[in-house]
This record gives structure tokens, sequence and C-alpha cells, in this order.
């Protein structure tokens, strides 16, 4: 069964459909904008994680550590006074970078293992980091008290979730325009040769460390705008946004999407945030219990993830006609 191959217009249209669409919540969702904004921001969180997992190889399971590192600095900008959002999310950014960056050394030398285990230690550490210094952060209690900006000076950042929503639509999309313009670039085509056959993209002489190095850097930079937006748009930061449990949590969203598509992310926060949301309303006291049952079945009947079963989909309607 050959693959089917969408024409560039096909795949621009698809593309403009899927956008239009989660635009169009403003308007047909009044009432759950903020949930929108949260699966928007969780989608970026899942797409900075496959950039090193999906793309360049590199197994973590500690990413949340930069998701809550961006969070944080954000947070802490808007409550000692410097709430303006745009500049926020810079900060958050290069933070991020540099902190990701300096990690990679650790972490691109290792074994998946001990890759593994290392950015495990990283996002406990800095979640324990974060509670012993609640004189700063607010410990379990949250950081609490900021105060952010207007957009641009006029739009506020209502209750209704309206300017919220509409931030985290704009600035998830131009993020995510930059991500695939990156992964699309020779640099990674690179990422993808060193995925599939490191030893190949070493015997053509690729530098494989620094391009991993760099790419790992990349990733947690889109994390933590992807933290930044929560704290700006909830104007709040748990502790649980850098601890284990969310780094699972991404995790589990972007196996469910589906790993080294460029939508898979974005797919798998929309299908697992609206099937958590609807299982918790169903049934408060027993919704784990079926969100598990539909995990399971989700991965053992759609391989590849959601995305990957869509591409099955099209191949059989395509050979049966």
């Amino acid at each position: 069964m050959k693959p089917i191959v969408l024409k560039p217009a096909q795949l621009r249209a698809a593309e403009v459909f899927f956008w239009l669409a989660l635009a169009s919540c403003y308007f047909l969702l009044p009432e759950h904008l903020s949930l929108m904004s949260q699966i928007l921001i969780f989608g970026l969180f899942a797409v900075s994680l496959d950039m090193a997992l999906g793309y360049a190889g590199i197994l973590t399971v500690g990413h949340a550590a930069f998701f809550g590192a961006g969070a944080y600095a954000a947070g802490l900008l808007a409550k000692h006074g410097w709430g303006e959002p745009f500049s926020g999310l810079l900060v958050a950014l290069l933070v991020c970078v540099a902190l990701g960056y300096l990690l990679s050394t650790l972490v691109v030398r290792g074994t998946d293992l001990a890759r593994l285990m290392i950015t495990i230690g990283v996002c406990m550490l800095l979640a324990e980091l974060a509670n012993r210094l609640s004189g700063i952060t607010g410990g379990t209690d949250g950081l609490q008290g900021m105060v952010v900006q207007p957009l641009f000076g006029r739009f506020e950042f209502d209750l209704f979730g309206q300017t919220a929503f509409v931030y985290a639509f704009c600035m998830v999309l131009l993020v995510f325009l930059g991500v695939r313009l990156i992964l699309r670039s020779p640099f990674g085509l690179a990422l993808r040769g060193i995925h599939d056959s490191r030893k190949r993209m070493l015997a053509i002489g690729s530098p494989v460390d620094a391009r991993l190095r760099l790419a790992y850097a990349l990733s947690a930079g889109v994390a933590g705008v992807a933290g930044a937006l929560l704290a700006q748009t909830t104007q709040f930061v748990g502790i649980e946004s850098i601890g284990f449990n969310r780094s699972a949590e991404i995790l589990i969203i972007l196996v469910l999407g589906g790993t080294g598509r460029l939508y898979g992310g974005l797919v798998g926060a929309i299908v697992y945030m609206l099937v958590h949301d609807w299982f918790a309303d169903m049934n408060p006291q027993y919704w784990q219990f079926w969100l598990g049952l539909f995990l399971i079945a989700a991965v053992l009947l759609g391989r590849g993830g959601l995305m990957g079963a869509l591409s099955r989909l099209f191949q059989t309607r395509e050979a049966a006609r």
C-alpha cells in the first residue's frame, strides 16, 4: 500500500482550517475560553517536547523543569513591577534557552537511560528548590500577587478569559510557525538524520553533539514560553508546574497525539484535555479510571498516536477507491 502524499495546496488548506477552527472557539465556546487557552498552551508545551524527543531523539521525562522555569521567570517579573506581557515572554525564552543549553552538556553525552535519569533528577531538584525558596516562589502556596499589564496598554486580562484566549492563540501560532520553520530547515533535517542513525551522521562529519545541544536548548526555550503564557493568562504559578507529574502528563499528551509529527502535540493536547474535562464532570470520583482506559485504548488502537491513526485512515480510504 503506497502512502498518501497530500499536495502542498491540500496541506495548506488543512492547516488553515485547523487554526481557523481553533480561532472560532472565541465565538462558539465563550464560556470555555479559559479551558481553550490552556489547551493551546499545553499543546505548545507538547510541541517543545516533540522537538527534543520526536525529532532529535533525546529521551527526556523532565521537560517540566523548563516549563516551570519560564512560568516563574514571567511570574516573578510581573510580581515585582514588570508586568508587560511580551517582554515577560522574551525573558522566559532567554532564561530557558540558557538553562537548557547549560543542562544539555549532561543530557547529550549520556545513553538513553542516563538521559532519562538526568532529566528526571533535574526536574525533581528544581521542584525542591522552588519549594525551599518559598519566600521568593511562594512554595506550595504558589506565586501570588502577579499583576500583568493590559496588552498594548489597552486590553486587560478579564475574568471571562477573552483577552487571555486571543493572546494565547496568537503567541502559540507565532511560536509554532517558528518551530515549523526550524524543523523544516537544514538544521531540522539534520536532527531527523541524527534521530534515524547517529552513527551515519557522525560518519559524514556532522557535528552531532553540537546540534543536539542546540535542539535541546531551543525545545527548552519553547517550553519556557508555554510556561510563561500559562502564568500570565492565569496570573498564578503553582509549584506543580515544575514537578515530575507535569512532565509525565505532557509526555502522555505527546504520545497520544503522535511523536515526530508537527501537529501531534497540538492534537494530543486537544483530545486529552477535552476528554480529561469530560470524564471529570461525568464521574468526579472515578474519572482517572476512565481516563486510564481511554489512554490504553488510544495507544493500542492508534499506533503512532492519533496522527498515525489518521494517516492510516487516509491510506485505507485511498486504497478502497
